[in-house]
């Protein structure tokens, strides 16, 4: 299994499709905007025109695109990968997604003798870049196996979940706890700036005992310098966030921090701050 179509070359699309042929996979690529792709094809991709031509006589098609929209489009749309699926063939969608619209990609890869897994990741751009994504994985564990020299060559954490949509709902619970995480490290910061603390200081000395996290190591130093650049997009995190407070209403859970967090980062999107990384949470604090 070496010929794969990669569809979705971003900010995180782009680094792993590089560690994919770095592996020795052949890949074609597709993305809205050819100019993304320029380092893939650089490296050796080959263009389509479409996500349905991207997928073509592949042996897996795997998608890393922005929205639950962006992802129903491209498998159902027209053009889209379901239209090129053979039997056999693996459908691999690592964007965070519905779990519900993960369960109608398996049963339509299923129609057409074809397996679908969802195995959204974490880890942001650096964990991108490194290949050291966490990929947390549903559909059936046979599918699973033989995605796993793919999903290894782009991740160190690399985990079956269960059945379909298990994948997404970990993601969920994965985007939960990152978001009482990145609130945290900022009110710390918050409180250290107005009593006059050495932030820099007070992060590393926090940083090393029970309240230490990759949040504060990976975000922390970038709130207190002003660095926003985004590793992952305000934007993209309250699609996540949203979609994570829907799954939690659906079984009756009120998640008050979740909600609160949310609510947060809209009021940044809202003043026009969608395309900085999560760290400008920060900005809501000043």
């Amino acid at each position: 299994m070496k010929k794969i179509g990669f569809i979705g070359i971003g900010v995180m699309g782009g680094p792993m499709a590089l560690n994919l042929m770095r592996a020795g996979y052949e890949l074609t690529v597709y993305s809205r905007t050819k100019a993304k792709c320029e380092a893939v094809l650089a490296a050796g991709a080959r263009w389509a025109d479409s996500p349905a031509a991207c997928a073509a006589r592949q042996d897996a098609a795997l998608t890393m695109v922005g929205y639950p929209r962006d992802v129903e489009q491209v498998y159902f749309g027209a053009d889209g990968i379901l239209e090129a699926v053979q039997p056999g063939m693996l459908l691999i969608d690592l964007t965070t997604t519905s779990p519900e619209l993960a369960k109608r990609i398996f049963a339509a890869a299923k129609e057409r003798d074809a397996d679908a897994l969802d195995a959204p990741v974490s880890g942001g751009d650096t964990g991108a870049k490194a290949g050291t994504l966490a990929i947390m994985v549903g559909g059936e564990e046979p599918a699973f196996e033989r995605a796993k020299p793919i999903l290894e060559a782009m991740g160190k954490n690399v985990v079956y979940e269960g059945p379909a949509g298990s994948g997404q709902h970990t993601k969920m619970a994965n985007q939960i706890a990152i978001a009482g995480a990145v609130s945290g490290v900022c009110e710390a910061i918050a409180y250290g700036r107005a009593q006059g603390l050495d932030l820099e200081r007070m992060l590393a000395t926090i940083g090393s005992g029970a309240a230490g996290s990759w949040q504060m190591t990976g975000n922390g130093p970038k709130m207190v310098s002003g660095d926003f650049a985004p590793g992952f997009y305000i934007k993209h995190f309250i699609k996540d966030m949203a979609i994570a407070s829907e799954e939690a209403k659906k079984t009756g859970l009120s998640l008050e921090m979740l909600d609160g967090v949310l609510g947060m980062y809209r009021a940044l999107e809202e003043l026009g701050l969608g395309d900085l990384g999560t760290q400008a949470l920060i900005r809501y604090y000043e």
